[in-house]
């Protein structure tokens, strides 16, 4: 299975609770990801994301100076993400202990009965 497409559903709620701990921007967003293993997040992956959860008003947007060149694009989370992401994170919890409890088999519910 293509490792993609379980982290398309993820990636959203890993940034903007990356967000929530404070403002930030791109890059420094793809450093914390890739500190937690997520090393094939690029430019293209996130920035995406970032449009889609500001059109969603759960991000504000604000340019600003950067010490080290051209300005940057700081996000930081609105209220609206604020409660987005607490309804994310018990979603997910939610969903994976029901997935981890069939993969990783607790073994109870789906033993093969015998005739």
């Amino acid at each position: 299975m293509e490792e993609s497409q379980l982290l398309k559903g993820i990636l959203e709620g890993c940034v903007l609770a990356i967000i929530a701990a404070g403002e930030t921007y791109g890059y420094e967003i793809i450093s914390v990801l890739a500190d937690y293993g997520f090393n094939d997040i690029q430019d293209g992956t996130l920035y995406p994301v970032l449009t889609r959860l500001e059109k969603r008003d759960l991000i504000v947007c604000r340019i600003g100076k950067s010490p080290y060149g051209p300005k940057r694009k700081y996000f930081r989370i609105s209220e609206e993400g604020k409660a987005y992401l607490e309804q994310f994170k018990k979603t997910y919890l939610d969903i994976t202990e029901r997935a981890n409890s069939i993969i990783l088999g607790d073994g109870e519910k789906h033993e093969k009965k015998s005739d």
